[in-house]
């Protein structure tokens, strides 16, 4: 199906290597220049009394903080722009496809978009890729709370037998970081394409403020629920 096809628009050579830019990584730019320049646009002209966009801002800042206090502690600091970061990277990825350009005729004329802008999560390289940074804070936070030693022993716990299934645990939770995501956002894709074939007029709208809107903020919300709690447990096992 083309929905799920990712087109490669330009390719070029490196060392005697082709290099494939794909959609994926184009609208994966665009998301990245969508949120710089929205962070920009934001912090120009901050006020020491807010109001306005500052205010609404500054209450996300703030709530993103109390709850890296809560959940990582001493980690607080380090891990918040993080979690802000890939809930908003996410988000703005699920939902992009809402801009992208229509085809359009009249009078003869056609104008048909060089490609469609489709979510980048729906490619399963972006997910994964996603997971493995995770996972890899998970590591890096848990050899950081524990020490090498602590964190070598922790996977013996609570009975030496669980070895293989503690080392086990941080594999199924890669992939089911990665394909929960790509699932949910390449199904919903798949079934909006198939509305919007079936019922070009009207339907799409309405369905479209489900499969593109809350549905993908609630799945960038899971992702960094999931990946919150598991750093969580790398980082308090020990501290208390």
């Amino acid at each position: 199906m083309d929905a799920i096809e990712i087109k490669t628009i330009v390719s070029f050579n490196l060392f005697g290597k082709t290099i494939p830019i794909t959609e994926t990584v184009i609208v994966s730019w665009i998301v990245m220049l969508i949120l710089i320049a929205g962070s920009l646009i934001l912090t120009r002209r901050l006020r020491v009394i807010p109001s306005g966009p500052q205010a609404i801002l500054e209450t996300a800042v703030e709530f993103l903080n109390n709850f890296s206090k809560n959940q990582f502690g001493r980690f607080s600091k380090h891990l918040a722009p993080y979690m802000g970061t890939l809930f908003l990277f996410i988000l703005v990825s699920n939902i992009i496809s809402v801009l992208s350009p229509l085809e359009i005729k009249f009078f003869g004329h056609e104008f048909e978009p060089p490609f469609p802008i489709r979510p980048p999560t729906r490619d399963i390289n972006v997910t994964a890729a996603l997971g493995v940074i995770s996972i890899l804070l998970v590591l890096i936070c848990g050899f950081a709370a524990r020490g090498v030693k602590g964190w070598f022993k922790n996977l013996f716990h609570p009975v030496p037998i669980m070895l293989p299934f503690n080392i086990m645990e941080y594999a199924t939770r890669l992939i089911s970081l990665s394909l929960r995501l790509f699932g949910n956002i390449l199904g919903a894709f798949v079934l909006m394409t198939l509305i919007e074939r079936l019922f070009p007029i009207g339907l799409p709208m309405v369905f479209s403020l489900y499969f593109d809107f809350f549905d993908g903020a609630i799945q960038a919300v899971i992702f960094v629920f999931l990946t919150s709690l598991y750093i969580s447990e790398a980082v308090k096992i020990h501290e208390g």
